[in-house]
């Protein structure tokens, strides 16, 4: 007998996975590649640095990667503090500690790193803090991201910011 090939092992694995969570509601804290986009309000437990933040779902606490933005190191491990990389951890706080916000997931919903992929809503005033940090240079376009409700505005941001010398276009050489 014939040995199924890594297609359909993996095709088969992709069905049983989403035929058991075919109740599981909106998606959020539910580990999976891709799927359909999902919207949900939570609460921000905690921000982790410019482009990450931790946020408290029905289902425990989840990291968020900010869908778009590259905000410089801050915190990796191993890795050095890159430039302006506190002051844009220090922008994700003043913007988000305390707050609720709405998460929107696109085409893809982790990362490989199993954070939950998100467009960050800021409840009540709906300031889209993806393009926030962007339009105030705390960080650069993620470009490799099938992700793209928001692009437009994000690539609009990032011009400004950079026509404006703001941020890091201004305080970090080479930019």
């Amino acid at each position: 007998m014939r040995r199924p090939g890594r297609r359909a092992v993996a095709g088969l694995l992709a069905l049983v996975a989403s035929s058991l969570c075919a109740g599981c509601g909106t998606g959020i804290g539910a580990p999976e590649s891709s799927g359909a986009p999902t919207t949900t309000t939570v609460a921000v437990e905690r921000v982790v640095d410019g482009d990450t933040i931790v946020v408290r779902t029905k289902r425990g606490l989840e990291r968020v990667r900010l869908i778009g933005v590259d905000a410089p190191e801050s915190v990796k491990p191993g890795a050095p503090v890159e430039c302006f990389g506190p002051q844009a951890s220090a922008q994700l706080h003043r913007l988000l500690d305390g707050r609720s916000v709405r998460l929107e997931t696109d085409v893809e919903s982790y990362d490989a790193y199993g954070r939950l992929l998100a467009w960050v809503v800021r409840r009540p005033d709906g300031l889209l803090i993806n393009e926030a940090l962007l339009r105030g240079g705390w960080g650069e376009r993620f470009r490799r991201t099938p992700n793209v409700r928001y692009v437009e505005r994000l690539k609009r941001a990032e011009t400004a910011a950079r026509a404006d010398g703001a941020g890091l276009w201004a305080a970090c050489p080479g930019r």
